[in-house]
């Protein structure tokens, strides 16, 4: 359980806890640990700790993250990540789908 310690007050007066507990308890689940991939909500992400500190620390242990429909999703290796479908292309043009090329 996530313990709140050394607690801060940001300005709409939300606590947010020791940045250091809270990726402490993200990158000791079990997936992490074995490389895999974690799923947090983006809104806890930035009450916690705030984006501009997840996203450092995500580069600094060398991982990836991805944001979709409110989550962040961490992948917890070096890794590339390839998309392989996408319903609506939104990626920029060198990841567009091929679809629509002749043979």
């Amino acid at each position: 359980m996530l313990q709140f310690v050394g607690m801060t007050t940001t300005r709409n007066a939300r606590p947010r806890a020791n940045p250091e507990l809270w990726f402490r308890h993200l990158f000791s689940a079990k997936s992490a640990l074995d490389g895999g991939v974690v799923r947090r909500k983006v809104r806890d992400m930035e009450r916690m700790v705030g984006r501009e500190l997840f996203m450092a620390e995500v580069e600094r242990r060398g991982f990836t993250a991805l944001e979709n429909a409110g989550q962040v999703i961490i992948f917890c290796n070096a890794e590339p990540v390839r998309s392989l479908a996408c319903g609506k292309p939104n990626f920029p043009s060198k990841f567009e789908h091929k679809s629509s090329m002749r043979i």
